[in-house]
């Protein structure tokens, strides 16, 4: 593994200004990873701020990239609007407290609600930021558990399970998702996916703009497969201007084509594959002339990228937001891998590969290429009945569990950094939903959509006043690489860390009260790391004395703590002495840039946990879905269709509070192709009403080629108008919600994922 030396550039070294510092950190705000190179400065009373954020030079995996995001952090702290205290609501208004009479109302609301109506009257939401914060990824488990209620949602089931799905069926684990190895691939397929807005997603890389065009400059090619032309688009090879929902339709007929071409050779995966056999008539129904009138992809081309697929030297399809948040998500995402066994791609150089994490990952723990599996659907929710998967119900449900009368609704909700107002469907619903209920609790930096409901509303630090170890994240790499941020800037006095939130939290719902120590449960995390850690017979600690391990942990709290376990018990790390030149928290703490642990290599078969310990090419969930997208051959293709979209300078609706962001032109508008505007009378500039079967909305046209005609756009995460929510830069730049639109009623089967993208609407002149 390759280390930076910390002192090799002068930036890292003491300041020569005795008031100065320099800190170094990974970005929490995006799956891209990058290192900061953070300089902070004293006054004379002591009190440090940060004056300057770059990118870092010499972090191992993003070389100095930096996107308009991560220099925004020292604002993001800043923020008049971020709370720093708690809130609790008195007489219908917000009032600031201190954090024990906060927990005493929390307990006293919690506890009412359960003793009369049971456990499964609570709800629970948990939103995207939780997947780049260490203390949520760890501290989230035992709160949920200490709730005890099966209605749990997510902001997964607003984007990336199907992916999640396909993958555990597949491979065994929801986070068994080969990665495209854009650094060494020939041709790269992109569907639904804008990294160069969005910095990539489920295949975790820091600067892809660079990084794909590297692909070209090494004489490879890529290719873009979009509604939209957008800015990835305009600068790959091709665009393939296809119509929205319907990339599992084209990635079906490519694969049909290798199989009717004789051009499907899996290579070195092939003894790993199941049912390889079976794919030739499980497809037989999509063909490149079949797909062509829903897809909009001509039959020529749709075979053309097949044959282009097969003949590279390496090859990678990757599928992101565009292609999950379909109405065939899961089998789109089945597809994309199909595509890489078929063309020899899956688990090789160039192709699909599977990281090794060096902490956390399911895929080095227990007996190597084998394991239980995923089970979906072992319960459904109360209303539609649809199915639980990985533990959490879809969000596309979680109104009408509320605000529908009846034994089990819910009462009570609890969100932690989330805003379902504004990111899931039928937000209107929603809204009136969380106003009926008995009580909410808001773990939360900001009063907006969706906290205002609530009746408390508990605030985390900033993300400079955190610890920081992509632990999800890093298992989808597109290289073995391990960074660990301390804390740039001191909290508040009487600021808690995240992790005592959460746990303390966690301690109320379990109904222990309002006062008890945090520190339980930090140390049953621990405790029960440590017996799995040590009950692993083909773990580097097996057999060992759970107390010695622990004593060698030392006495540090929170995530430190815990990443330090799993970077000494996962596969790179010095197993408590045993492999002296392995990782631990320490070893990362002396590498503030990093440590490469070099590139992706192939896994095959070890990284299955699979029952049959193989690849499974048709799992059962996803075979049964297959009549559902043959009936899709005959939809409508002259439907208008709305679909979203990312700004570079957004992330979700929390970013929107920072005036350098969201400043300049504006980029809430509805995005209509020339052809349609003229067919409907909409005018540049002009506002438009916007209408779907559940809602409707009125934006600013923006008339425009990059759309294909069919299909109209806007951006997610808007509608910031509320006069109760507490961002004023935001309430300036509303825009408008696009999930007013969105049909709840609408779901990928296989994973209930609301269908955010190819939305029916209507589109007239305001």
């Amino acid at each position: 593994m390759t280390v930076v030396d910390p002192a090799t550039r002068p930036e890292a070294a003491p300041a020569a200004d005795a008031g100065t510092r320099t800190a170094f950190r990974t970005c929490p705000l995006c799956e891209a990873g990058c290192g900061l190179e953070v300089t902070v400065a004293r006054d004379d009373e002591g009190t440090e701020r940060v004056t300057r954020i770059r990118g870092d030079r010499d972090d191992v995996f993003s070389h100095g990239f930096i996107c308009p995001k991560g220099s925004t952090l020292r604002q993001l702290h800043e923020d008049p609007d971020r709370l720093r205290r708690p809130l609790v609501k008195r007489d219908g208004a917000f009032v600031e407290v201190g954090w024990d009479e906060a927990f005493a109302e929390v307990d006293r609301l919690l506890t009412g609600v359960v003793a009369e109506h049971g456990r499964e009257a609570l709800g629970v939401y948990v939103g995207n930021p939780n997947a780049h914060n260490i203390s949520a990824l760890v501290y989230l488990k035992p709160l949920l558990k200490a709730l005890g209620t099966r209605n749990v949602f997510s902001a997964s089931t607003v984007d990336q399970r199907p992916k999640e799905i396909s993958s555990a069926l597949m491979f065994g684990t929801g986070l068994s998702v080969p990665v495209p190895d854009i650094d060494r691939t020939d041709h790269l397929l992109l569907l639904g996916a804008n990294p160069l807005e969005s910095n990539g997603s489920l295949a975790t890389a820091p600067d892809w703009p660079g990084r794909l065009a590297a692909i070209r400059e090494r004489g490879g090619r890529v290719v873009v497969v979009d509604p939209r032309r957008t800015r990835t688009a305009e600068r790959a090879d091709e665009w393939v201007a296809i119509r929205p929902g319907t990339d599992a339709l084209l990635l079906a007929a490519m694969a049909t084509t290798l199989l009717e071409e004789g051009l499907a050779d899996p290579g070195a995966a092939g003894p790993h594959l199941a049912d390889l056999d079976r794919l030739a008539d499980l497809l037989a129904p999509f063909t490149a002339e079949a797909v062509a009138p829903a897809t909009g992809v001509a039959a020529d081309d749709v075979r053309r990228l097949a044959r282009d697929l097969a003949a590279a030297p390496t090859a990678a399809v990757y599928g992101r937001i565009g292609t999950t948040t379909a109405e065939f998500g899961t089998v789109a995402s089945w597809l994309v891998d199909v595509l890489a066994v078929l063309t020899g791609n899956l688990d090789r150089p160039g192709g699909s590969m599977f990281t090794r994490a060096a902490a956390g990952s399911a895929t080095t723990r227990g007996t190597p290429g084998v394991g239980r599996g995923i089970r979906l659907g072992r319960h459904t929710s109360r209303v539609r009945g649809l199915p639980e998967t990985m533990g959490e119900l879809p969000a596309a449900c979680l109104a009408e569990e509320i605000d529908t009368p009846g034994e089990g609704r819910i009462r009570a909700m609890v969100t932690v950094a989330g805003n379902p107002v504004l990111s899931t469907p039928h937000s209107a619903r929603l809204d009136a939903a969380l106003e009926g209920l008995d009580a909410m609790v808001a773990v939360d930096i900001y009063v907006n959509e969706t906290t205002r409901h609530a009746d408390v509303v508990l605030p985390a630090p900033s993300a400079l006043e955190k610890p920081h170890y992509d632990l999800a994240l890093l298992q989808l790499a597109i290289r073995n690489v391990a960074n660990w941020s301390d804390p740039v800037l001191a909290r508040d006095p009487d600021q808690p860390d995240e992790w005592e939130v959460l746990a303390r939290l966690a301690l109320v719902a379990q109904g222990v009260g309002p006062d008890a120590d945090p520190a339980v449960v930090d140390d049953l995390v621990v405790d029960s790391l440590l017996a799995g850690a040590v009950g692993d017979e083909h773990g580097p600690v097996a057999g060992r004395d759970p107390a010695e391990l622990k004593a060698m942990l030392g006495d540090e709290r929170g995530p430190a703590r815990i990443v330090d376990l799993m970077l000494r018990t996962g596969p790179y790390g010095d197993a408590f002495g045993a492999r002296p030149d392995g990782l631990s928290l320490e070893a990362l703490r002396a590498a503030p840039h990093g440590v490469d642990l070099g590139a992706l290599e192939p896994r095959l078969p070890e990284v299955l946990r699979t029952p049959s310990g193989k690849v499974e090419l048709a799992p059962e969930p996803i075979v049964a879905d297959l009549p559902r997208l043959e009936a899709a051959l005959d939809a409508d293709p002259d439907a208008l269709r709305l679909v979203g979209r990312r700004d570079l300078r957004s992330n979700n609706s929390w970013m929107h509070n920072v005036e350098v962001l969201v400043k300049g032109k504006e980029r809430c508008t509805l995005h209509v192709h020339p052809d349609d505007a003229a067919r409907l009378g909409l005018a540049d500039g002009a506002t438009a009403r916007v209408r779907s079967r559940v809602g409707e909305v009125e934006a600013p046209v923006q008339v425009t080629d990059a759309v294909r005609p069919g299909v109209v756009s806007l951006p997610h995460g808007w509608g910031h108008a509320h006069p109760d929510v507490r961002l004023g830069v935001a309430q300036r730049h509303a825009g408008v919600n696009s999930n007013v639109l969105t049909d709840d009623t609408v779901v990928d089967v296989p994973s209930g994922t609301a269908v955010l993208n190819g939305i029916p609407v209507e589109v007239a002149p305001a």
